[in-house]
């Protein structure tokens, strides 16, 4: 699967990752190999987008090409399948910043947001950011 088509994929509401064919383990995003035993026996499966946050941060000061999105926060939710992804907390940094490390734990659902593309980022034509929103 190409880089593209995971992130397109997310906007229309599906997460792709792989099952191992020889473990059993689930892989996102895709990649070559199995992440558990580094089979490269693996085939697409679109995931349940489920998950919890295990850890979370703001961003105030952003790194160039991001500073009109900052505050932001990028959180790691382990998705219900087993793997871990990384994108942002669909809510104002000060509504984070209230519920604090409660949102440690806190179910979410998987989605995919445009955002204008940057310089440094591969794909010039569109920017996708996994989202996370949280399940109330």
């Amino acid at each position: 699967m190409r880089f593209v088509d995971f992130f397109n994929a997310l906007l229309e509401g599906k997460l792709i990752g792989q099952k191992c064919r020889d473990c059993g383990s689930y892989t996102c995003p895709p990649k070559a190999t199995c992440d558990n035993c580094g089979s490269r026996n693996l085939e697409e499966v679109v995931l349940s987008g489920k998950g919890r946050i295990a850890t979370f941060t703001t961003t105030y000061v952003a790194p160039s090409g991001y500073t009109d999105e900052a505050p932001y926060t990028v959180a790691m939710v382990e998705l219900d399948e087993g793997p871990w992804i990384v994108g942002r907390i669909d809510l104002p940094a000060d509504e984070v910043e209230r519920a604090g490390q409660e949102l440690i734990g806190a179910r979410v659902s998987v989605y995919g947001k445009e955002y204008a593309t940057e310089p440094f980022y591969p794909n010039k034509e569109r920017r996708v950011v996994p989202m996370f929103r949280i399940e109330r």
